[in-house]
Formats: C-alpha cells, structure tokens, sequence
C-alpha cells in the first residue's frame, strides 16, 4: 500500500522514511531543501505536485518526521496527527523553549553543573530552523480510523518514544502492516527521549517504563511486517521486539549495578558512557534516568531529594 521514499535529513540518525500512497504522505521530513527536492521529485515520479496531496500524517512531533507539513499544509492538504502532538506541532518553538528551562533545572538536580546543563539543553535550537510550526486540522487516537483513497487505517497508539506518537496499521497483501514512527527500528534501539510534564508543575512522564510497555503490546497486536521512520522494513516484528527489550533489560541491570549508594542519574551516565561529548549529554541522560525509572517502577531503587541534588540507591530488601 505504502511506498517508502527516503528524505535526507541534516541529523545523526540518517535520512526519514516518508511513506506515500495515493494522495497522503505519513511523515514527509524536515524542512529542508534537499528533503523538499526529494519528496517532490518521488511525488512527480508518481505524476503528482505537492498541490496534489490531500493530507499529511505526522506519526510524531519530533522534526525529522514532521518538518515538510507546514509547507505541504500551504499547498493544500490536511495535518492530520494526535491531539498531544498537535499541542507541539502548533507552536514547536514554545515548546522547546519549555523543555529548555525544564530540564536545565531538571539536570542540575541530576548532579549537572548548571554551565553544562545550559549547554545541553540549548543545542536542540538548532531544530527549530528544520521544524516550523503547523496547524493540524484533523486530531485522531487509539482506535479511530484515518481514510486513504479508498482504505482505512486504524489508528494505534504507541507510547513512550515522543510526545502523542501514534502507528497507523492496515493489510495487504494477506499481511497485517503497520507504520510504526521511530517505536521500532530495524538495527537501532531506539532511546525514549526525556520529556517534560504535560504541564508545568505536574509530573514527568516515565518514558522508558511506557515505551517498554508499550513495545509489548505492539509485540502481541501480531504484525507480519513493520514500516520504520528510519532505515530497512521490519520483517519479522515478534523478534525485533524480543531484541529490542532485551537490550533495555540488559541496559537495565546494568544501571542497578551502578547504583550501589547514593547515586544521581550524572553518576549512572558516567558509569554506562565514559568521556560523552556534551551534544550527547541529553541522550545520555534521557538513557540514564529512564532506566532508574525502570527500577524505580519495579521497587529495586528508592529515590530521595538531598541538598538539591535527586539521589537514588537501592531498596531495602
């Protein structure tokens, strides 16, 4: 049904996988020249102008994936994405300005020196250029169904990665097929980034806790194939999932290891990444706080708040 069309992006992971099938395109790339070339010339491969699209499906909110829907919006197709992701698809530089001067605190509390958290937390600026804002006119959640020409795809939500991501799932083919965003990748597991509450003063998502469940439930939906933002399909979903869980459990325990006092999450990033570049830092930390998360859920660490600084250590037995 769809056809992958890979979007060169200016970002490490690589280029974005824009699927398109008659006039929808699910996540078209960031807003780049060369990503616009790109998917203008697979579009006129397929003798249609960017003033043919009838919609863009937006997986997720993070620029890579969504960057090209405002200029597609502009030619005349519809936005279509979830509610969640429409509230960071709608304004996207305040909300990074808000994950900005959450986690700058956030870190510091993480055992960062302020001057470094400063660093960290202002690189992703750089996004804004590749992601502007967008209207979306059409919200949708688990459950509902989105209309291709004459299909439909059912709406599945697939939590923990980003911000409202959702997967959009269909047969072909004698196969059931879904497009997954960045939830599952063929030869890259993919790290949940740290998010901020969904309102200031609330309470910080634990992303990894959910994006593990979330990766489990998709595991039993059963899908014969999976269709990833970035790099090759996925053509035995059971197994990729089986591996990629296996390497959050062993990222796990490895972090329990490291955990044998009081311990902030800078500790715990130290120990699993010796000498991370700063560009990395947010990565690292999104990797170390959200398997404390992990032990946290399951009661195998206790966290408290001492002079400032969030330290963990291990439970009682």
């Amino acid at each position: 049904m769809f056809e992958r069309v890979s979007v060169p992006t200016p970002f490490q992971v690589g280029p974005v996988n824009a699927y398109l099938a008659g006039r929808t395109v699910v996540d078209p790339g960031p807003d780049s020249e060369r990503a616009w070339a790109t998917l203008v010339e697979a579009l006129s491969a397929r003798n249609l102008a960017p003033e043919d699209l009838k919609q863009v499906v937006v997986t997720h909110p993070h620029p890579d994936h969504f960057g090209l829907a405002a200029r597609l919006r502009q030619a005349g197709a519809r936005v279509v994405a979830s509610a969640e992701a429409a509230s960071v698809l709608s304004d996207f530089p305040a909300r990074l300005d808000y994950e900005q001067q959450y986690f700058r605190a956030f870190f510091v509390r993480c055992g960062m020196a302020e001057d470094t958290a400063a660093t960290v937390t202002d690189l992703p600026e750089a996004f804004v250029h590749y992601a502007p804002s967008v209207t979306v006119d059409h919200t949708v959640s688990d459950g509902d169904t989105v209309a291709v020409d004459d299909r439909r795809l059912d709406v599945v939500s697939l939590a923990g990665h980003a911000v409202g991501e959702l997967g959009f799932a269909f047969e072909a083919e004698g196969e059931r097929v879904a497009v997954v965003g960045d939830q599952v990748l063929a030869d890259i597991t993919p790290n949940p980034f740290l998010q901020p509450p969904p309102e200031s003063g609330g309470d910080r998502p634990r992303v990894l806790p959910t994006f593990n469940d979330s990766l489990a439930r998709l595991r039993e939906a059963g899908y014969d194939r999976l269709l990833p933002g970035h790099r090759e399909p996925i053509a035995d979903p059971t197994a990729r999932i089986d591996e990629t869980l296996a390497a959050h459990e062993e990222r796990t325990e490895a972090v329990a290891a490291l955990v044998d006092g009081p311990t902030t999450p800078v500790d715990v990033m130290e120990g699993l990444f010796e000498d991370l570049a700063v560009t990395e830092h947010f990565s690292g930390m999104s990797e170390a706080v959200g398997h404390l998360d992990v032990l946290e859920a399951e009661g195998r660490v206790t966290v408290r708040q001492d002079g400032g600084l969030r330290l963990y250590e291990p439970a009682a037995e």
